[in-house]
């Protein structure tokens, strides 16, 4: 059974996966939530904290440096 971006159980079938979305909707079964639902409020958070903590500059060198590893990377490979 393939899992979902959050590592829950998903029928791979279109049909199974009907019923079980139906099954959500009715109650029959309890739809599987992530262990961490904080997670990206956290991460969200954190890069607040970091821009704060940082100055212009250094903002701008790191985007800089950012933008050259995607814009510089070896096609070849």
């Amino acid at each position: 059974m393939p899992t979902g971006p959050n590592g829950e159980k998903r029928p791979a079938d279109t049909n199974a996966c009907a019923v079980h979305v139906a099954k959500i909707a009715t109650g029959e079964i309890e739809d599987t939530k992530s262990e961490h639902p904080g997670k990206r409020k956290g991460g969200a958070a954190g890069g607040k904290a970091r821009k704060e903590a940082l100055n212009e500059s250094e903002r701008s060198e790191i985007a800089r440096k950012a933008a050259q590893a995607r814009w510089h990377r070896d096609t070849a490979a």
